[in-house]
């Protein structure tokens, strides 16, 4: 025994049958799932397994434990009481954020390259797997990109930082700043979704506009810029407002940080608006037509982060099981325990194909592509969104007392794992906005049949399936049946997916379980011959 290792033998009784720590890991080569889709998405595999080597260590995951248990302190005024509204957060959150943006999560998908897009999906699915709270500005900044590239009247600076690949957290004007970050401040207290109703008013003060209003929920207060939604005399307009000036503080006021059920090494506050100075951005009561361009590529990221945290929440039960004994059988070796954790990973590796390939579609060039975007990012949400929080859950179950205890992720993946699905639409907002996508462009429905179309004679549980599909769903559903459609859509998707690209056991299984029916409602409730490839893909 090294000085270094725990000790086993306590006198009173000795430690055995506990797993060891998974130590260092390599998030690329340990994955194989996401080796074999990457590449076939169009996604830059080297930078991928740069950032998957960089944040695989254990002490990263240290450092992601200290981050979520130290959470962010806000700072209202200093001693002398003039006011700062700034927040204070753990080194270990810096870190991460300083790793992330110099591997390029929120540049990749602007510098040109191609696999642009991709690459920064996988780059959130990583991350997802050890961080998640992070994520949250860069996304941010990822998509607000096309939206402040195409404003008219502010700096070339903002285009050019948002896109920098160093992290600079200090308190100072965007001109003195080697990079920025873009947070976002739209949800007031009388709306949420319905940002139409929003109060928030803007005036015209020569060539910039003083805002006056509160806002609800305000991600990522200490980004150097917030876009935001403000009732201007055209109506609902879309603004840019800066965090810090020139020789005074912008007069962005923080009320209080929210007391959130996960995410926690994020801040997320609720702030006021006191004439707060902001540039317009898009045409004059075109608010929500100028921020949607944000919303629809941060809905990427919201769709790849669940793969991702049942990425981790899987790992560590597969680590778990092999390393255990109970009833002298090694836990995976037990055919109930191998039908349920077999069962998980096809929700997620269904999941991150589903992601991936939206992702692909981000980075293309074509009217069909831009269709396809539009409509599967949609579906990729709402499916990966409703999965993640039951794999988590069971991932802690497989864990037994252990899974419930803040030593390990477990407590971690549980409290993110419903984030994704309520942050930029909810499932209810996200089926409306499948059912409106269609009405409203034929081509949307078009290319969602054509992937199902390209693997027709592959499974003939497939093509049943999709022929009793189109059967009930001639035309569009009516709104009550939008959450069926949308799943069963989604899972259709998927398995075309899955049959093009993944192994025949998993193709078969995930059809078999998915799609022909054949299978309960809970996790385990399935029959497969195959339970060992299955498994074998968590790596």
């Amino acid at each position: 025994m090294t000085h270094s290792d725990p000790q086993s033998d306590l006198g009173t009784h000795e430690v055995y049958n506990q797993p060891g720590s998974r130590g260092d890991s390599d998030l690329w080569q340990g994955d194989p799932v996401l080796r074999s889709i990457a590449p076939l998405m169009g996604a830059q595999t080297d930078a991928v397994h740069r950032y998957a080597q960089s944040i695989g260590g254990a002490k990263w995951r240290a450092a992601a434990r200290d981050a979520n248990r130290h959470s962010p302190e806000l700072d209202l005024f200093d001693r002398w009481g003039r006011r700062l509204d700034e927040v204070r957060y753990h080194p270990a959150y810096h870190q991460f954020m300083e790793i992330s943006t110099a591997a390029g999560y929120s540049a990749v998908a602007w510098e040109g390259t191609p696999g642009g897009h991709a690459t920064h999906a996988a780059m959130v699915y990583l991350a997802s797997q050890v961080e998640p709270g992070h994520c949250c500005p860069l996304t941010m900044t990822y998509a607000a990109v096309p939206v402040i590239a195409a404003a008219q009247g502010i700096s070339p600076d903002w285009s050019r930082k948002i896109l920098s690949r160093q992290y600079d957290p200090a308190v100072a004007p965007l001109a003195r700043k080697s990079g920025a970050t873009i947070g976002m401040a739209i949800t007031e207290k009388q709306g949420g979704s319905d940002v139409m109703s929003n109060a928030t008013r803007a005036e015209a003060d020569r060539d910039v506009w003083r805002l006056t209003g509160h806002k609800w929920f305000c991600s990522a207060p200490m980004s150097d810029g917030l876009l935001t939604l403000a009732q201007a005399p055209e109506g609902l307009t879309c603004f840019l407002v800066p965090r810090w000036l020139e020789g005074a503080r912008n007069s962005i006021r923080i009320q209080r940080l929210k007391d959130k059920l996960g995410n926690r090494s994020n801040a997320s506050a609720e702030i006021e608006y006191d004439r707060a100075l902001a540039y317009q951005i898009g045409a004059g009561g075109r608010g929500i037509q100028t921020i949607i361009k944000m919303v629809h590529h941060t809905r990427l990221d919201t769709a790849m982060a669940p793969a991702g945290l049942m990425r981790a929440a899987l790992v560590e039960a597969n680590h778990w099981v092999t390393h255990r004994t109970a009833f002298q059988k090694t836990l995976i070796d037990q055919p109930l325990m191998g039908s349920v954790l077999a069962d998980l990973t096809l929700d997620w590796e269904g999941s991150l194909a589903l992601g991936m390939r939206v992702a692909r579609a981000f980075d293309g060039q074509t009217e069909d592509d831009r269709a396809f975007a539009r409509i599967g990012v949609a579906l990729a949400k709402f499916m990966n969104n409703k999965l993640c929080p039951m794999v988590v859950g069971e991932a802690m179950e497989i864990l037994g007392g252990m899974g419930y205890i803040e030593d390990t992720p477990l407590p971690l993946l549980y409290r993110e794992a419903p984030l994704n699905g309520i942050w930029e639409g909810s499932g209810n907002v996200i089926c409306l906005d499948v059912l409106r996508s269609l009405a409203k462009d034929p081509r949307a429905r078009a290319v969602v049949d054509a992937e199902l179309d390209a693997v027709a004679g592959d499974d003939p549980r497939f093509d049943a399936a999709l022929q009793a599909y189109r059967a009930r769903w001639s035309s569009l559903p009516p709104e009550q049946d939008a959450r069926w459609f949308v799943e069963r859509t989604a899972y259709l998707l998927t398995a075309a997916i899955l049959l093009r690209h993944a192994p025949e056991a998993i193709a078969e299984a995930f059809v078999a379980t998915r799609v022909s029916g054949d299978r309960g409602r809970v996790p385990g409730t399935i029959r497969t011959e195959d339970s060992a490839a299955i498994l074998a893909r968590i790596g």
